[in-house]
């Protein structure tokens, strides 16, 4: 197939394109390379596949991601391109909204105006459901939990767009299953919880995982003496490792006529979830350090819980995780000890 992957050099994407390559598709990457580690990914990929077509352009421009489409006609896109931090999002919310909403549309009028019936898979996110304050909480030694959703959140959680993220990305979730309503767009959308692995270039603000296994490295070379981090360490997530996701996109392409016009809760499953304090247990043990925490204010709109309860997309298609938490870390961790 030819797959069109917007945000292709990014994290999930260019992993998602160095396997569906290998797996003998034909790839063409959009992406306007504003990540950090985008121009890195860019080379790596070229490197490895001499066949990816890489074009440099930016969602936002109507212009550029059609004539993108009319040059290539993908058989499905894979949209995974987005502004991805709630902190940006507060900073400048134009930005997000032109990157996450329009450019969003952008890439469905595309599909109109090819004619075709081109399934799209979006990157969406927990952040969707807002602050998920509603529900009754305990807190526990080192984690809260949801005494409402014991195996984790499922589809049936009202939407409820907190932030300027949640809006724009919350927004982009909508059209694609609307698009699907109205002009029979085959769209899928995976509302994504922690995803982490190779190729990631985390920050403060994006890819909490790999940021503080960075840091505990460099507390462990004796760089810094403490971690910071926003509110008491409780919250809780679930942990996807890339391949787990990738494996998940291909197998949606493939199977993407039962999946459309469907939203599905994507995780790690509540046996994958960690709070933040459990993650620095696991740090402490994996290096052999001490790590002391700096505790500020709760974020904004911050999720005491998220864990994703995938048994939907498990009844549509034969999909689990293979990655264990403590497997996927020590990846996680040689990773950002070679690459940061």
């Amino acid at each position: 197939m030819k797959i069109l992957i917007t945000g292709g050099l990014g994290f999930l994407g260019s992993n998602l394109a160095s396997k569906a390559l290998n797996a003998g598709h034909n790839i063409c990457v959009f992406d306007n390379q504003s990540r950090t580690g985008s121009a890195i990914n860019k080379k790596w990929l070229q490197e490895n596949h001499s066949t990816i077509e890489i074009v440099l352009g930016d969602i936002s421009n109507f212009d550029a991601i059609n004539e993108c489409f009319k040059r290539f006609q993908p058989d499905a896109v894979a949209h995974l391109a987005g502004q991805v931090a709630m902190t940006t999002s507060i900073a400048d919310p134009m930005l997000d909204f032109n990157i996450n909403a329009l450019g969003t549309v952008n890439i469905l009028n595309s599909i109109l105006e090819s004619g075709n019936k081109i399934p799209i898979l979006y990157s969406s996110t927990n952040k969707v459901y807002g602050d998920l304050e509603q529900f009754n909480y305990q807190i526990n030694l080192l984690r809260y939990q949801c005494l409402d959703f014991p195996e984790g959140f499922d589809e049936s959680i009202p939407l409820d767009f907190h932030s300027p993220y949640g809006c724009s990305k919350g927004s982009a979730d909508q059209y694609i299953l609307d698009f699907n309503r109205i002009y029979d767009i085959p769209g899928i959308v995976f509302r994504h919880s922690s995803i982490y692995g190779g190729r990631q270039f985390s920050t403060f603000d994006q890819g909490w995982i790999g940021w503080f296994c960075s840091q505990a490295l460099l507390i462990k070379q004796g760089i810094i003496d403490h971690i910071e981090i926003s509110g008491s360490g409780h919250q809780v997530r679930d942990l996807l490792f890339a391949d787990d996701a990738v494996s998940l996109y291909l197998q949606a392409i493939e199977n993407y006529e039962s999946l459309q016009g469907n939203a599905f809760n994507i995780g790690g499953g509540m046996e994958n979830s960690l709070s933040l304090n459990e993650l620095f247990d696991l740090l402490e043990k994996k290096l052999e350090i001490k790590i002391k925490i700096k505790r500020n204010k709760v974020r904004e709109s911050d999720q005491k819980v998220f864990v994703a309860n995938t048994k939907k997309i498990e009844s549509f298609i034969n999909w689990s995780t293979n990655f264990s938490k403590d497997d996927g870390i020590d990846q996680m961790i040689e990773w950002v000890r070679f690459n940061s």
